[in-house]
């Protein structure tokens, strides 16, 4: 087996790789080709299964299927890197996606609607309305002007004392309106203050100058 492929494998499903036994839809291959887009880049492997077993792609239509996938069921193109290996025997994809520069990257989803995702450990999740805003925010030539209010500080000095803190939180904490939390949460992430993280069910914030 090649060294560079059984290292890949030994290292499993994580944030910027992922093991499909088969591609056989093409919506839900866009979803992770999009995922990567939109957080880390990543890539994946067609014909290993989710447990590292080498099983081997079938017919020369798994190919198409991502392309398929990348040209017609991802908002913008995806533009991927490819790559074939004969592993005793058996065929191996490889796709590597870069990390896009202007995000968000969309997927097409089964009641075609246009849906963004992110990769969180080895999971594809839909992005949340803050992170959406934060991107469209970051492609706005004119930047952003930030009114240092009471709402910003009363979020800064909590996240001085804190480690970090939801939406919820803030809204509750700061006695204002979710839209209004979000609003002061990406103003500050863009002015790099404030930054995001994020598992499979949670979303919160912290202090990007306390994590210099």
């Amino acid at each position: 087996m090649s060294k560079y492929i059984q290292n890949l494998i030994l290292r499993g499903e994580h944030q910027q790789q992922d093991f499909k036994f088969q591609v056989n839809d093409a919506r839900k291959i866009a979803r992770t080709l999009v995922a990567f887009a939109n957080t880390d880049g990543g890539k994946l492997l067609i014909g290993v299964k989710d447990n590292g077993v080498i099983a081997g792609v079938r017919t020369e239509e798994e190919y198409h299927m991502i392309e398929s996938a990348a040209e017609l069921y991802c908002k913008p193109e995806i533009d991927f890197a490819f790559r074939s290996w004969n592993i005793d025997g058996k065929k191996i994809l490889e796709i590597d996606v870069p990390k896009a520069n202007v995000r968000p990257f969309y997927a097409l989803s089964e009641d075609d609607r246009w849906m963004a995702y992110v990769r969180v450990k080895d999971e594809n999740i839909l992005a949340a309305p803050v992170q959406l805003k934060y991107w469209k925010r970051l492609q706005q030539p004119q930047g952003t002007i930030i009114k240092y209010s009471q709402n910003e500080e009363i979020l800064l000095k909590f996240l001085s004392e804190n480690p970090s803190i939801t939406i919820d939180k803030y809204c509750h904490f700061a006695g204002i309106p979710k839209y209004l939390a979000e609003n002061t949460i990406v103003n500050l992430m863009v002015a790099g203050l404030v930054e995001m993280t994020q598992d499979e069910h949670n979303l919160w914030f912290r202090s990007s100058c306390l994590n210099e």
